[in-house]
């Protein structure tokens, strides 16, 4: 199956969206002050966010943006994997990080289906 670009920046922002919802659960929650490594995966979704939602209207752009962003993505959400079980095992941590898993993995098969 492959999408056309706009279906592909279509469906990444709205998976975006879902990663910033695990930014805003990390960056406010009471472990990110004792477990700073937690902040990698905040930044990380900060600056792919912020990256990408200057090229929405730039097809192009903005596949090359994501393709250039998604390895350090990745790298923060296998880190982050290892380091949410450190600072909490509570439920919520546990769903963050199953959630930005699912963010990470959906964006990278994306980028592998566009035409």
């Amino acid at each position: 199956m492959s999408y056309t670009k706009q279906e592909v920046v279509d469906r990444s922002q709205v998976i975006l969206a879902h990663a910033w919802m695990v930014r805003t659960f990390v960056k406010h929650s009471d472990e990110g002050e004792d477990f700073p490594e937690l902040m990698h995966i905040a930044r990380a979704i900060f600056d792919t966010s912020r990256a990408l939602e200057t090229r929405v209207d730039d097809h192009d752009a903005y596949l090359k943006m994501l393709r250039k962003k998604i390895s350090k993505l990745r790298k923060a959400t296998d880190q982050f994997a290892l380091d949410a079980p450190e600072a909490s095992l509570h439920t919520n941590f546990q769903q963050a990080v199953i959630s930005i898993k699912a963010c990470t993995k959906e964006l990278e098969e994306l980028l592998e289906h566009v035409e």
